[in-house]
């Protein structure tokens, strides 16, 4: 395992220095979490149990609160344009004696708001925001022109199909904060599954008219644990005397990290495949790196960074992108939903940090950022200049996350049993946690095929591809990278759609 550890960590610290904000923040996050099990005493691996779930102490439970609905309306946000919904921001307490509080942004359908489902979004990380991405750069109404100060409706958004929740989760994420600092150093898998679902049913008794929709949870990257996890504490919770019942119907995750050992091979088969390698690597990898026993020899360490040394400048996150060039970007120019703006994040950070903007959001005064520890230009560009690169590839440094499942398919296969809807949707040209990544997780569930591998079709084009096993749909959207709504967001759209209706995307006669 300590090895598998390495070979995100070296990816990660390459493309560090050639990425956008965003892609610095979420790369890092994923690989310090695996740099961290290196150590000598290395958080708990072992899959969840549905045992462990319902043990979960202590009762998880409706929490005495400040705010009210009325007062998270929000009335309009800086350099909003004109809409026909009604979104609302505030916090709710998930734990009153440590003055833990996560944020939310809900935005209504504009269309029958009060029959369409609740969706709710996790972005991964972990510890990155759910609303700087996911609402402010891939699903969500708005996105932030270049200047940095006003906003472009979102004509794909997902709230043309459902009423959607984003979460900035665990505490310290976001907006999301805790008074009780300890809490930003101990939180892993199990305490922000904990969190959000105390978030939910808080969160229900605030907007009640939402408590019998129907539910789905949807996310991407870390989330392929975030959403399963949450997804059985609500299923264990269901059965509680008393419980707030949770109309749980389905689960979606994109791009979504669920098996390290299948994750890490499938990013190097996909790096191979698309032409990104050499033969020479690629042969040097498979016969020297076991991806079964986790045994990685100095051979396999030396291919891999050869393999470095064969990429050269590109995003990972969607390896036909171009990156983000800060001195030639015209400025105040007026975003396109159509073509994704590779410093979209620096324009949302600009925003986020505007003091009448977290005022319009009820947001703490605070200095937003998209992720929890990180790296800065900074920081890398002095250690690179005194040190080696390889003295950052082994690095310690604070990565605080104390419990994370080595696989999360055990919790799939948990969700399967209980007739859950569970769908997994890759953008193909995401190289970081890739298609090939999630069809190796896929076979090793032994599912066996029960609707054939097809095309499915958007405006008489192939939108993706679509394959259903028993309990499961996987999914392409062709075009797209990780956050598979920022580069093809009508596709997106579709595919979403087609997810909350039960059924697959159309075909080209549909």
């Amino acid at each position: 395992m300590a090895q598998i550890c390495h070979i995100l960590i070296v990816f990660s610290i390459y493309f560090l220095f050639f990425s956008v904000a965003k892609k610095h923040n979420q790369i890092t996050k994923l690989n310090k979490l695996t740099e961290s099990r290196r150590s000598e005493n290395p958080p708990a691996g072992e899959p969840w149990t549905e045992q462990d779930i319902s043990n979960f102490s202590p009762v998880l439970s409706i929490e005495p609160q400040q705010g009210s609905k009325e007062a998270d309306r929000v009335d309009r946000l800086p350099g909003q344009p004109q809409v026909y919904f009604d979104h609302f921001a505030g916090y709710i307490t998930v734990d009153l004696k440590a003055g833990r509080a996560l944020f939310y942004y809900f935005v209504e359908s504009p269309h029958n708001s009060s029959t369409k489902p609740l969706l709710l979004w996790l972005n991964g990380g972990p510890g990155c925001s759910s609303f700087g991405y996911g609402a402010m750069e891939e699903l969500g109404p708005f996105r932030v022109n270049s200047d940095g100060k006003t906003l472009y409706r979102n004509d794909y958004a997902w709230n043309n199909v459902a009423n959607v929740l984003f979460l900035e989760s665990p505490a310290g994420v976001g907006f999301s904060y805790s008074n009780t600092t300890s809490d930003y150093t101990t939180a892993g898998d199990k305490q922000t599954a904990k969190d959000s679902y105390t978030f939910l049913i808080n969160w229900l008794e605030r907007f009640p008219e939402y408590k019998t929709r129907d539910f789905f949870i949807t996310g991407e990257s870390y989330a392929g644990h975030y959403v399963p996890q949450l997804a059985s504490l609500v299923l264990s919770e269901n059965k509680k005397t008393n419980a707030t019942i949770i109309n749980l119907h389905g689960i979606a995750i994109g791009n979504a990290w669920l098996d390290d050992n299948i994750s890490n091979q499938g990013m190097f088969d996909y790096l191979w495949t698309h032409a990104l390698i050499s033969d020479e690597t690629n042969a040097g990898i498979k016969k020297y790196c076991d991806y079964v026993s986790g045994n990685f020899p100095e051979k396999c360490n030396q291919y891999l960074n050869q393999g470095i040394s064969e990429l050269g400048r590109i995003d990972i996150y969607n390896i036909y992108a171009p990156l983000c060039d800060r001195t030639t970007k015209k400025l105040e120019s007026t975003g396109s939903v159509k073509n994704f703006d590779p410093c979209s994040s620096l324009y949302v950070s600009s925003y986020l940090n505007q003091a009448k903007v977290q005022e319009a959001l009820h947001a703490r005064n605070t200095s937003w950022r998209h992720c929890r520890y990180y790296f800065s230009y900074k920081y890398l560009m002095d250690k690179i200049k005194r040190l080696t690169i390889y003295y950052l590839i082994y690095e310690r440094s604070s990565f605080d996350w104390p419990d994370s499942p080595t696989t999360v398919l055990p919790i799939i296969n948990q969700l399967i049993a209980y007739g859950i809807s569970v769908w997994i949707y890759s953008g193909d040209t995401d190289g970081i946690v890739p298609v090939t990544s999630s069809r190796y997780s896929i076979n090793k569930l032994k599912l066996p095929v029960e609707s054939a591998w097809r095309p499915w079709y958007y405006n008489k084009e192939v939108g993706g591809y679509v394959v259903g096993y028993k309990g499961v749909v996987l999914t392409t959207v062709r075009g797209a990278g990780h956050a598979v709504p920022s580069y093809q967001p009508e596709r997106a759209l579709l595919m979403i759609s087609s997810f909350l209706q039960g059924k697959f995307p159309p075909s080209l006669t549909e």
